[in-house]
């Protein structure tokens, strides 16, 4: 934050304050202490927040508006981790579905709960549950 503030760039700032704004909303709801996780996951819904109005934004005809969010993902994606390449995530689920044991949809869940654990901010759950549904089915 104070080196956004030193170089003046107001919109990495404007990011900056709305995710510490959105983290201690979250501690005060839920009176704990976020750890990295918390962190993480925090971050992860503002970016997903933020696609999601952007792609309403240019439904409804406002691109300048969809821009600037395009703008403060950007932003916030440089505070997750790096994301998982195909080929390590596809390494992952294997490896998850090869410790479970898993041979059917049934297990979905448990290799889920795994991958989760090893992909959390590297990776959209939404494509990795696609992948293992494909793996299971």
């Amino acid at each position: 934050m104070k080196s956004a503030m030193r170089a003046g760039d107001k919109n990495r700032l404007n990011v900056i304050r709305m995710l510490k704004a959105a983290i201690q909303r979250r501690e005060v709801d839920e009176r704990i202490k976020l750890d990295d996780a918390g962190v993480l996951k925090a971050v992860e819904k503002l970016v997903k927040q933020g696609q999601d109005s952007a792609e309403q934004f240019i439904k409804g005809g406002r691109q300048e508006l969809a821009d600037k969010e395009l703008a403060e993902i950007e932003i916030l994606k440089a505070y997750l981790p790096e994301p998982l390449t195909d080929a390590e995530l596809d390494k992952l689920i294997d490896a998850a579905i090869t410790s479970i044991g898993a041979t059917s949809l049934r297990d979905m869940g448990k290799v889920m709960n795994t991958v989760r654990e090893q992909a959390q901010g590297r990776a959209d759950m939404g494509v990795v549950s696609g992948l293992v549904k494909a793996r299971l089915g």
